[in-house]
């Protein structure tokens, strides 16, 4: 998704002067346009993280619009305390973009690996979380940001082509439908939804009713999903993140206080290191029951209940 962020971070910072673009030292082959096209108003911090936040903190309240951006976990786990005192708690209209979420750096191992971002992030005040499934999610992601006068996250990862039914144009929807079906409603955080849609061919026909729910913290969910679930009575979530604080928490909070008969919920999360090796993403989320066989085989099972 670095692609289609940075097309759209290029166009929000031509039309409006107050954007300043701040890089922990990243962007290769891929923040090059917007460095040419901002000039002064690209600023390469360095590895120095916690300065980086502070120094945006100092940019916002001088009325500019930093927009921050670094590997997940660097832009969320090593400046937390800066960005929870210098910008959450003036309610600063500061814009961190954290690139490849999840397990998204692979083989680097846990350090560069974001399991718990969206936990954290969520907790601190007058802050929002976005992780779009889609790349074309991105746009629309950046545009609500911007809209908003607080601060703000936005977690990438893997650009996953538009699939099933399409978004309203020109609009967020941080809870959406991708795919009807009856069996088993299957709610995924991310581009992780894409190892779903790769199982659909294996699994009876219109049996998944397929969500994308990237919007944190949640606080509501539409009336066709509430409706899903009370026909199906069978629940799934997926997400390329610990259980605590994640989508499965959240979700499972809303779950509780739909009325009706009593229905099961399985999550999908991820476990960390259960072998101890380190590898490619995809490795990690096969062996974490996040793709591949793993994950259709869980799909089947709650589908045959």
């Amino acid at each position: 998704m670095r692609a289609e962020f940075a097309r759209k971070i290029l166009a929000i910072a031509k039309s409006n002067p107050r954007v300043v673009f701040l890089s922990g030292d990243l962007g290769f082959m891929a923040l090059e346009e917007v460095r040419d096209a901002l000039g002064d108003r690209f600023i390469n911090t360095g590895v120095a993280e916690q300065n980086m936040i502070s120094v945006a903190a100092g940019l916002a309240a001088s009325g500019f619009i930093p927009v921050v951006y670094s590997i997940a976990p660097f832009a969320t786990l090593r400046p937390y305390e800066q960005i929870r005192n210098d910008v959450c708690l003036h309610n600063l209209p500061v814009k961190i973009i954290g690139n490849g979420g999840g397990y998204g750096y692979g083989i680097m191992g846990a350090t560069h690996h974001a399991l718990e971002d969206v936990a954290v992030m969520k907790t601190l005040p007058h802050m929002t979380v976005y992780v779009p499934s889609f790349a074309g999610d991105v746009e629309l992601c950046l545009d609500d940001m911007f809209a908003s006068s607080g601060p703000s996250y936005l977690r990438l990862g893997k650009a996953v082509p538009a699939f099933g039914e399409v978004k309203k144009e020109g609009s967020w929807h941080g809870c959406r439908r991708v795919a009807k079906g009856s069996s088993v409603v299957v709610a995924a955080m991310g581009p992780v939804i894409e190892n779903v849609i790769s199982c659909l061919p294996e699994l009876p026909a219109n049996s998944i009713e397929l969500w994308t729910i990237g919007q944190f913290p949640l606080r509501e969910l539409p009336n066709e999903f509430v409706t899903a679930v009370t026909n199906s009575k069978k629940v799934l979530s997926l997400e390329e993140h610990y259980r605590a604080g994640g989508l499965a928490e959240s979700l499972g909070v809303f779950l509780a206080n739909i009325p009706g008969e009593r229905r099961s919920f399985t999550p999908l999360c991820a476990e960390g290191y259960p072998s101890g090796l380190y590898g490619s993403q995809k490795w990690h989320q096969e062996e974490n029951g996040l793709g591949g066989l793993k994950l259709r085989n869980s799909i089947l099972e709650i589908v045959n209940q």
